[in-house]
């Protein structure tokens, strides 16, 4: 049974688990699979505009976090019966503009579809990743290695990427994932018909 060891409502922290596992075990289940990579998002209106593009929600939702929530709940449930949602977000921006506030924020807004869904004997399971991975030594490392070798195409340079400490926010690196040139490539296309419920 995919899952098995993960509560059937929460919102945790990716950690050890594969996105691509993570789906394989929703297609099992029959449960609806959401997919947003937020790397490129420097805003709140920025990861808004990625929410609505990558999960196909109505432009509306884009508007604000009470508008998401509302889409992630009643709607779905009036619609008809709904085997359960694995959500997964990843790289959610650490920086001056989507600071710790906002993205408490954010997964807040996830961890309370996962109480209405919960309510409702539906499973709803949510994982999350952060943007920013690397320790101030790494990331010395890294330019060191750039400045004798120049960036391999298509990377991830470190001065493309604002770093939370550089903020002089304390990041919860327990919580971090590599933000790696393949997983940034990574996307996952949805069928435009996931949120009516599977027969």
């Amino acid at each position: 049974m995919p899952l098995r060891n993960v509560r059937s409502n929460i919102v945790q922290s990716i950690r050890a688990f594969r996105v691509q596992d993570l789906q394989q075990a929703a297609q099992s289940l029959g449960q609806h699979f959401l997919y947003a990579n937020l790397a490129s998002a420097q805003s709140k209106q920025d990861v808004l505009d990625l929410l609505v593009q990558q999960f196909m929600l109505p432009s509306n939702v884009g508007k604000n976090f009470d508008a998401l929530y509302d889409c992630l709940t009643d709607p779905l449930h009036k619609s008809g019966t709904q085997l359960g949602f694995i959500a997964v977000l990843e790289h959610i921006p650490t920086n001056a503009k989507f600071d710790k506030e906002v993205r408490e924020q954010l997964l807040d807004i996830f961890r309370d579809a996962a109480d209405y869904w919960n309510e409702r004997k539906v499973p709803f399971r949510c994982f999350y990743s952060f943007s920013v991975a690397r320790s101030a030594q790494t990331l010395a490392a890294e330019r060191q290695n750039e400045a004798k070798v120049g960036a391999p195409e298509g990377a991830l340079t470190a001065a493309s990427i604002e770093q939370g400490e550089d903020q002089g926010e304390k990041m919860p690196t327990d919580k971090l994932l590599d933000v790696s040139p393949l997983a940034l490539r990574m996307s996952s296309p949805f069928n435009a018909g996931y949120w009516l419920s599977a027969a």
